[in-house]
């Protein structure tokens, strides 16, 4: 009886296995507007929105979309854009269009809301990236995608180790959150497993940027996480394990391999830092 129940629980995980391995991924790709003001990037390269500045010639939510859709465990493509009809223009985007696997969303002047917009009617599990994420490879987002399908998680956030994105690069990022397992960087991918789930995204109606502003850490996490989070004195999965009684879902820390994740373009010093990185990758000579 012990054997054939070992028997049985092996050709159940070996089942869950291939099940995950199959498993078709739905990509949001956040393209809106923070706010009614141009971004300064926007501004100095002389284009309507911030997804479409050139970053090493290619408009950035170009960039993203192609890594998205080189990724094979990705199905459905959706951007959620406040003004679509710049981004549909793009070679990229254009011919992913034709083919019927990218569409779009309208984006809102709240986060949730453009993710709830670019959730309704999607299958699920959602991966979300951002149109800025123009580091994250397909490798990255297939190892996001296996870690959370392993994780059985309900949703989950992508995270890089402090030393590896030191690695990346020394400036790349300044800011980190700090637990008594290490410090971490947020890659802004994001993880929601099914509908039920989609609540967990309230978590980031204050616009997420937690180290930058705590308040929002007592509102998302509650006062003794915030107390715990500036002491460094908890892990992480115990962090996401009280958020998790809280929303009823299973929220899981996904620790990436590659610190470069966690580099997106946020201003003019990280953008200058991504061109850098991608001439080393592309092969192109350094100024």
């Amino acid at each position: 009886m012990h054997v054939y129940l070992l028997c049985a629980e092996s050709r159940l995980a070996l089942k869950l296995t291939v099940m995950a391995q199959d498993t078709k991924v739905t990509a949001l790709i956040m393209a809106g507007k923070r706010s009614g003001a141009l971004d300064p990037l926007a501004e100095r390269a002389g284009v309507a929105q911030k997804c479409v500045v050139p970053v090493l010639g290619i408009p950035m939510v170009e960039r993203v979309a192609k890594q998205v859709a080189a990724c094979e465990r990705i199905g459905a493509i959706r951007i959620v854009a406040h003004e679509p009809d710049e981004i549909a223009a793009l070679p990229t985007i254009a011919a992913l269009i034709k083919e019927g696997r990218l569409t779009f969303t309208e984006g809102k002047f709240n986060l949730v809301d453009s993710v709830f917009s670019g959730a309704d009617g999607a299958e699920f599990p959602l991966l979300i990236t951002t149109a800025d994420n123009c580091l994250v490879t397909p490798e990255g987002y297939s190892e996001f995608i296996g870690k959370c399908l392993s994780a059985e998680a309900g949703a989950a956030a992508g995270l890089a180790r402090k030393e590896d994105v030191i690695a990346a690069d020394p400036v790349g990022q300044k800011k980190f959150y700090e637990f008594n397992d290490g410090g971490f960087s947020n890659c802004n991918m994001y993880w929601i497993g099914s509908a039920k789930a989609l609540g967990a995204a309230e978590i980031m109606r204050g616009g997420g940027q937690f180290v930058k502003f705590p308040s929002r850490i007592i509102k998302a996490f509650g006062l003794m996480n915030l107390i715990r989070f500036r002491l460094g004195s908890g892990s992480k999965e115990k962090l996401f394990e009280q958020v998790s009684k809280r929303f009823g879902i299973k929220l899981v820390p996904v620790e990436l391999s590659d610190g470069h994740y966690a580099i997106d373009v946020d201003n003019q010093r990280t953008f200058d830092v991504t061109e850098k990185i991608l001439k080393r990758r592309e092969g192109e000579p350094s100024e």
